[in-house]
């Protein structure tokens, strides 16, 4: 049976609970003026966030209350009082602002404890509030570190199906889509570097592949794709630093870059490059490492990458048929006669300066020194593939070529 002090100690914090049930609704709106008069990232919140926070204050006092009228229940813990927002709240509120919330909402009640409890009840019930507001701290970082490890699996589902999907060569309005669900803010260019996978475990690799990326870009993207490693770098400012420094983490062989596009959501151009330039890299063994996808045009058409074979006449045929011919006529010989100059000369029936003038204007007008072996036979292939396009031999839209180029 309970001593008359205990009985009277229960009646006294029943009749405070009943005071502080009363006062619910003032303490609600007080809270709410000073959230709006204190914390800059509650105005400019959504109507609708605004209104869950409000509730969530509400709700949170309501659970002091009814924890203080019965004190040796257990406490009603932010877990549960967060059950009744919206999953997306925590995302719009961090744990830093959830307990400035908190600590606002302490003061208003603490501000309140003259005008709730009787003189003799108030130390009891500021020491209340100081119990429940730690309590309710702790579950706060509980429900956020919960939810942080909940959002970094879905957050690395989403990165392997946005992978799956460059890898895929999925439409550009597809692509759009899954990266606005996984969060990329880079609005910069983009490019796909893509080696053999590292010989390591799997995610504590590419965890540190992700960070090491994230030093150079505002925006990265990890993953494996049959054996294949690939980087997504967005708004990188220094990209062949950038490049040379994470060729590390990818396993032995060719490490290749793709060419830049304006976004994320058009990466899949980048990626398909870059895969393609990795299987036909064999035909190259020289190759520097890393290479950039559009030095392998050549190796990558041979391999019956249609992408390459376009690219190899329109940015070296095509520019040379210009004119008088010329140009087209001069390093057709040169590259028939070994690089000779007297040859080519005696055969074109000028002066070898007159070639080497030529070879400087080709220089100008494509990008390549044909005098130079890599150039040469850069040259030497989209010679062969124009002329084969023009003769109506080769199409750059054949069908069956296209089937041969896909990605598998």
């Amino acid at each position: 049976m309970l001593m008359m002090s205990d009985a009277e100690t229960l009646r006294r914090r029943a009749e405070t609970a009943r005071r502080l049930r009363a006062g619910v609704g003032v303490l609600s709106s007080v809270t709410l003026q000073r959230l709006e008069a204190q914390l800059p990232w509650y105005r400019s919140m959504s109507s609708s966030d605004r209104s869950w926070v409000g509730l969530l204050a509400q709700s949170g006092i309501s659970s002091f209350v009814d924890w203080y009228r019965k004190p040796d229940t257990n406490l009603r813990v932010v877990s549960d009082i967060f059950k009744t927002a919206p999953r997306d709240l925590i995302r719009a509120i961090s744990l830093q602002q959830t307990l400035q919330l908190l600590k606002i909402v302490v003061e208003v009640v603490e501000e309140r404890v003259p005008d709730i409890a009787r003189p003799v009840e108030q130390p009891a019930l500021r020491e209340a509030v100081l119990v429940y507001s730690r309590e309710i701290a702790f579950a706060a970082a509980d429900v956020y570190a919960r939810a942080a490890e909940a959002r970094g699996s879905w957050d690395a589902r989403l990165e392997a199906m946005v992978v799956d999907a460059l890898v895929r060569g999925d439409s550009v309005d597809e692509l759009a889509s899954r990266t606005a669900a996984f969060g990329w803010q880079s609005e910069g260019p983009v490019c796909v570097i893509v080696g053999r996978a590292p010989q390591r475990s799997a995610k504590k690799g590419l965890d540190g592949i992700r960070r090491r990326a994230s030093r150079w870009a505002d925006d990265a993207l990890v993953g494996i794709h049959d054996n294949r490693l690939l980087i997504v770098l967005g708004g990188v400012t220094e990209l062949d630093d950038a490049v040379e420094d994470l060729s590390d983490c990818f396993g032995p062989s060719e490490v290749i870059v793709g060419p830049a596009v304006p976004g994320l959501a058009e990466a899949a151009t980048s990626a398909k490059a870059a895969i393609r330039a990795l299987k036909a890299a064999t035909a190259r063994p020289d190759s520097p490492r890393p290479v950039k996808a559009d030095d392998l045009l050549p190796e990558r058409a041979l391999s019956g990458d249609q992408i390459a074979l376009t690219e190899l006449i329109e940015r070296y045929y095509e520019p040379l048929t210009s004119g008088t011919g010329q140009l087209l006529k001069t390093v057709s010989a040169y590259v028939e006669f070994g690089s000779s100059l007297e040859a080519t000369a005696k055969a074109l029936s000028v002066h070898p300066n007159t070639v080497r003038y030529r070879l400087r204007k080709i220089t100008d007008a494509i990008g390549l020194d044909p005098t130079t072996s890599r150039d040469a036979f850069v040259i030497h292939i989209a010679l062969v593939y124009g002329r084969l396009s023009e003769d109506g031999v080769l199409s750059t839209n054949d069908k069956s070529h296209r089937e041969r180029s896909s990605v598998h």
